[in-house]
This record gives structure tokens, C-alpha cells and sequence, in this order.
């Protein structure tokens, strides 16, 4: 069976194929959304929505349903140090509300709003369709094959592939671009919790002896749950065969920690999943492709944050593709502007980010540079101005920013 051809084929329904699908038909973009699996559908994460993600949904005229979910609004960012020092940065003293305002939402529930918006502007939706392999014309994709739900084999084609399709992306896979280098991999362990003690409008950042080089995490959610977890470099974690759930566990039976958890009750077994880090400067497009979000390797090195980034890759993927395709243009060489404009808009943010992932691997430096932060509102500020686009991102590459910060 086949189908006509569309202007895009978006393998992979999560964030950012949902919101290039919602930016294509504004574009007047025809599309084919396909999904190996069928929503709603839970997705291991951190649930955070950062401010970065929320500017793109404000444009898209999602945010006020956004609001609406089950979630938690949030308005500080806690940093812990290893010697249990604590900062927290307060998100309200920047005069950048839009671009502050976060939030933490389950996934299952934040991909199944998204999805549903797209499948309502999309010209085809597929959920449980499972993609084999790429089409090809000469040495241009043109499309994808796979299976549906039923065991129907399906071809559709496409102007231009989108490969949406998370951190194991078969398209990348098929195209050769996969690649699992442990230095510039992040695993992550998740649990969702009941009865965590002092959640409130706060997402909680803490970088302890049992999780360096990465961090432990607790994010509130709606009513008395929280997502709670760690994350650290694969490269560490192979070296030192480290076992993350005990890791886990270490962590919440601390002294610093325990009296936070002596009543809580997990809803679930820790589970686990793989982020690919922006600190490496992936392939992300070819003739005919482009690869978005996870699947292009987009995660923030620092924080393991995805979601804003992945946005970004969708709008801008839209862009080039409209581009390309009303030139007749879908080469390489054509779509490599989605590459460039992908990469002025975060590519500074990525390096800042891998400079401060290599801070964290060193106790003292973090020690320090939240020692500073706790007694300075100027480096409070500074690092607020940071999260909020406040301060100009290539002063930020610049190491004697820092220097003159931490020292002056």
C-alpha cells in the first residue's frame, strides 16, 4: 500500500516532530506523521519544560493549555555542592518572564497534548506504525517503509524525511549517522515518588559525591509526586562500573537526604534511558533528511535538559525544508542551512554548557562555585541572567567570564 507523496514524512511523533508538524501546516506544508507507538504513552524523562521550550510553545499558542495540564509551575532552580551547600535561583527577579516561566510535566500526559494538536493539522497521522527502513531515490531519501499495527507493510513518501525518532533513531540508523560515544553520552535513571518532603515551586539540581561526575535530581509534580533521579556520563559510568539504581539508592539514604524520604513511597521501578549530549556536534542532515532533537544529538550536556532544544530543531527544520522544497532543492547542500541556523542559535549555549558538564566533574570547583553563588546575589543574578538569554552568549564562551565572576 501506498500513499501519495507528501512534503514531509516526520518519523516519530514526541515533541519535536508534534511541533514541526504544528509549524508545517502553518508553513502549508503537507505531512505524514507516523509513530511506532500508539499515544498516550509514558516517556522516560526528567519532565522539565525549560523556559527555552516554553518560548516555542507561546509562539505555537499552546502555553495556556500547557498551564492547564497536571503539573507544577516553576519559579526557582535549587543548586546543591557536594558539601551540601545550597543556592537557589530565583527565576521571578528576571525581567524575561516568557522565556522563565517552567514547568514540570509528565511526559505521558505532555506528549499526548502535543500529539493530539498535531494529529489535528496533520494531513495523515500513523501511531503504531513501525519504520524498517529509509526510500531512496539515486542517493536522495525520499521517504520510509515499515510495518503498521496489523503486519501491513506500508511505504510513504515524502519530499523530505524527518527522523524524530528519539536517542535510537532508525533513520539515523539506516543513513549510518548512529553513534554511541561514551563521552558524549548521559545515562539517566527516573522514579516517580509520592510523599517526597519539602517540594515546592522548585526544580532541585544536586551535584553529591555519589553521582559525581552528573547529578541527582528531584522535580515536583502535581499533588504529592515528584520525578526524582540521577544522571551521569556513560564513559564514567563504563570506567568505574557503576551501578546507577544503587547509586540511586546511596543517594537518598544520605544523611543529607534521607529525611526527605523516610515517608516516601515509590510508584514504580526505576527505569533508565540514554541521552545523546550536544557537547559533540553530530551530522544532522542530508539529501532529502533531516534529523531532529535526540536524534540529532541535542541534549544539553549540563543540565540533560532536551525538550527546548528539540523544539528549536523542528521550527528551523520546518524552515529549510519549506525553503528547499519551493526551490526544488532538497540536496545536502540545500538543507545544511537548517544546520547553520540550528547552531548559531544554541551552538554557544552547548559549549557554555560542556564547560560547566567538565566543572562538575571536579568536587571542589563545585564546592566553589556554589560557595559563591550563595553568598553573592551578583552571581545569583548572573546565573539567572544566563537561564534567561540576559546575557550575551558569546561572553559566556569567553573562560575569563568566569574568572572574573568567581574572582573578582
Amino acid at each position: 500500500m501506498s500513499d501519495p507523496e507528501y512534503d514531509i514524512v516526520i518519523v516519530g511523533a514526541g515533541p519535536s516532530g508534534a511541533i514541526a508538524t504544528l509549524y508545517a501546516k502553518r508553513a502549508g506544508l503537507s505531512v505524514c506523521l507516523t509513530d511506532k507507538q500508539t499515544f498516550p504513552r509514558d516517556k522516560i524523562c526528567g519532565d522539565a519544560l525549560s523556559g527555552k521550550a516554553v518560548t516555542i510553545l507561546r509562539e505555537l499558542d499552546l502555553f495556556d493549555a500547557i498551564g492547564d495540564l497536571p503539573g507544577a509551575e516553576i519559579h526557582t532552580v535549587t543548586f546543591g555542592s557536594p558539601d551540601n551547600t545550597r543556592v537557589d535561583i530565583d527565576l521571578t527577579r528576571s525581567s524575561n518572564q516568557d522565556y522563565m516561566t517552567g514547568f514540570v510535566i509528565r511526559r505521558e500526559i505532555l506528549d499526548n497534548l502535543l500529539f493530539t494538536r498535531a494529529q489535528q493539522v496533520a494531513d495523515t497521522t500513523i501511531e503504531g506504525f513501525t519504520v524498517r527502513d529509509v526510500l531512496k531515490d539515486g542517493d536522495t531519501v525520499c521517504g520510509v517503509t515499515g510495518k503498521t499495527a496489523s503486519g501491513e507493510t506500508r511505504s510513504i513518501r515524502g519530499k523530505v524525511v524527518f527522523g524524530a525518532d528519539g536517542f535510537n533513531s532508525i533513520v539515523a540508523r539506516k543513513l549510518d549517522l548512529y553513534s554511541h560515544d561514551p563521552d558524549h553520552w548521559i545515562v539517566a535513571l527516573r522514579c516517580y515518588y509520592k510523599g517526597v518532603k519539602g517540594l515546592t515551586d522548585q526544580i532541585e539540581l544536586h551535584y553529591v559525591d555519589e553521582v559525581i561526575p552528573g547529578y541527582f535530581w528531584i522535580f515536583p509534580l502535581e499533588e504529592d509526586y515528584a520525578n526524582v533521579g540521577i544522571g551521569m556520563l556513560h564513559e564514567h559510568i563504563k570506567r568505574e562500573k557503576i551501578d546507577l539504581k544503587v547509586a540511586l539508592a546511596n543517594v537518598m539514604k544520605s544523611q543529607a537526604f534521607s529525611p526527605r524520604f523516610e515517608d516516601a513511597e515509590p510508584m514504580e521501578e526505576p527505569v533508565g534511558w540514554n541521552l545523546p549530549a550536544g557537547s559533540k556536534h553530530r551530522k544532522n542532515h542530508g539529501n532529502g533528511f533531516m534529523l531532529l532533537g535526540d536524534a540529532a544529538g541535542l541534549i544539553d550536556p549540563f543540565t540533560g535538559e532536551g525538550i527546548g532544544n528539540a523544539f528549536y530543531s523542528a521550527k528551523f527544520a520546518v524552515d529549510a525544508a519549506k525553503a528547499a522544497i519551493h526551490a526544488g532543492d532538497v540536496s545536502e547542500k540545500s538543507l545544511s542551512a537548517y544546520d547553520k541556523t540550528l547552531w548559531n542559535e544554541i551552538g554557544d549555549e552547548l559549549k557554555v554548557s560542556s564547560r560547566l558538564q567538565k566543572i562538575g566533574r571536579s568536587r571542589t570547583l563545585l564546592n566553589l562555585v556554589i560557595h559563591k553563588a550563595e553568598r553573592s546575589q551578583q552571581i545569583r543574578d548572573t546565573i539567572m541572567g544566563m537561564m534567561a538569554n540576559e546575557v550575551p552568549k558569546k561572553q559566556l564562551t569567553n573562560p575569563l567570564f568566569y574568572l572574573k565572576l568567581l574572582f573578582s
